[in-house]
């Protein structure tokens, strides 16, 4: 089976991810990946906890260089696997949850409740209960849910512990949209009318401010937080006292290790919709750029994979806006002796999994592109980005050295055409064999679980966890942090 560039323009702009060292320990064994592969079948998470305790350090070290109370709440929705709850609890951080079970869980495996808190765009009774009777804190979105706060407080005869959601901030004349939260232009008219009145204060405590804003701004952060501590001066006035102030998550983080890289390919991609080169995409997908009466409009709708404000750098720029008055946040956070709380889900699991899945095998479709279909589906690799710009690693059980360049399109098991795991085509050194791996890297925020689904009654893909002392690899349940 030969497949060649023919053209130079038929160049594919590679995307190269970073790797973390435990990756590439793994990958030079891949007998071991096999057994397992044999044991629990295709596709495999695996994870590492090393990475995971390195970045929240990072965030750590960041709080502490400008003295200010921090809680860092591990966002769990972004991955289910339960090591990464333990590990937070072994670090001393806290959990995000999101959903019944997600709280339930953290629970039982000996989460301290301070440290969790209960963040979920529905919350159910049974939900409300269950945090209310532990002394979790919920996020307060709107009037229903106090409404069902105070009758399950009172019928438990336990205080409920509340934080209140807010958003509408505005940002350079411009309103910031939410469908979550209590806007906030009414935010103090509603928090004082709630907890007015002896009987409300008994049957729930006001601890917070919650917000999260979408997009990456680190600007509109900033002046949301000046915002949020605004609203605290006013509360304290009526005798609620603000401890802290949640900004929710959305912390960058980067993927790729070259700049000039991700630039070539959106470069290559404008160039692939407007015609003038061979397509780089499924169906030529222009990934948010489309020609509309022979212009080319949009952009790139994905994640920022390459960017220069990850993690540490994004969070000394949100503690660095300052408000009218000159004061940074940072510098108003102490004054208050409020707390600053955050959720990042996606960055605290930078380089903390990789995705592996055996070829099942190769085929050329209707026109002419070579397909190679891997034991699993869309939905277990997949987020809300248009497409995940990383490429894979291909483990050949015989690489061969004088075959030549080919491009080819991953697509898994679910009898839909779009099923196609990237919509990237993938220039690869040799057409993968039935029965290689292929790895793709640092999937483990929101790519693995956010989306996976059961549909044909396809298994689940294992979670493991790999420990580079051991050299071992271990289910995520038995998996232990040290």
């Amino acid at each position: 089976m030969t497949f060649r560039h023919s053209k130079i323009r038929d160049f594919l702009p590679p995307l190269e991810a970073i790797r973390d060292p435990w990756i590439d320990t793994l990958l030079e064994n891949p007998a071991l990946i096999r057994r397992q592969m044999e044991e629990h079948g295709s596709p495999l998470n695996i994870h590492c906890l090393t990475p995971f305790a390195r970045n929240y350090q990072e965030y750590a070290s960041v709080f502490a260089a400008h003295q200010l109370r921090h809680l860092v709440l591990f966002a769990r929705k972004a991955n289910k696997s339960t090591a990464f709850v333990r590990a937070a609890a072994s670090l001393g951080f806290g959990v995000d949850t999101a959903s019944f079970r997600e709280l339930q869980q953290c629970l039982q495996l000996g989460v301290e409740p301070e440290k969790l808190v209960f963040t979920a765009a529905i919350k159910d009774q049974r939900s409300l209960r269950l945090a209310i009777a532990n002394g979790v804190l919920i996020i307060l979105d709107n009037r229903d849910e106090w409404e069902q706060v105070r009758t399950i407080a009172r019928d438990l005869g336990v205080k409920a512990q509340l934080g209140i959601r807010i958003s509408g901030f505005e940002v350079d004349g411009e309103k910031l949209y939410s469908r979550f939260g209590f806007d906030i232009e009414e935010a103090y008219r509603e928090i004082t009318t709630m907890f007015a009145g002896e009987e409300n204060r008994q049957l729930a405590e006001f601890r917070g401010l919650h917000f999260h804003l979408d997009g990456y701004s680190t600007r509109q952060r900033g002046i949301a937080l000046h915002g949020a501590m605004d609203l605290a001066i006013q509360l304290k006035a009526k005798d609620l006292q603000t401890d802290f102030v949640d900004i929710g998550g959305g912390f960058l983080m980067n993927y790729l290790a070259e700049k000039s890289q991700f630039e070539q390919f959106e470069f290559e991609l404008k160039s692939a919709v407007r015609g003038e080169r061979p397509p780089l995409t499924f169906k030529n997908d222009g990934l948010g750029y489309e020609m509309v009466e022979g212009q080319l409009q949009g952009s790139l709708r994905v994640y920022p994979y390459f960017n220069q404000q990850p993690r540490a750098i994004f969070l000394e720029e949100v503690l660095g806006v300052s408000n009218e008055a000159g004061m940074t946040v940072s510098d108003r956070a102490r004054s208050l002796d409020l707390e600053i709380r955050m959720e990042p889900g996606r960055s605290l699991l930078d380089q903390t999994g990789i995705t592996v899945a055996r070829v099942a095998h190769r085929k050329k479709d209707s026109r002419g592109d070579l397909l190679v279909g891997l034991e699993m589906n869309m939905t277990q690799m997949h987020s809300s980005s248009a497409d995940f710009l990383l490429d894979p690693i291909v483990l050949h059980q015989h690489p061969e050295k004088k075959e030549g360049p080919v491009g080819a399109f991953f697509t898994g098991a679910y009898c839909l055409e779009r099923d196609v795991l990237l919509k990237r085509k993938i220039h690869l050194k040799q057409v993968p064999a039935v029965g290689d791996l292929v790895v793709f890297l640092n999937t483990a925020g929101y790519m693995m679980h956010f989306f996976e689904s059961e549909a044909h009654l396809f298994e689940l893909a294992a979670n493991l966890v790999f420990d580079p002392k051991s050299q071992r690899i271990n289910p995520d349940e038995t998996a232990s942090f040290a």
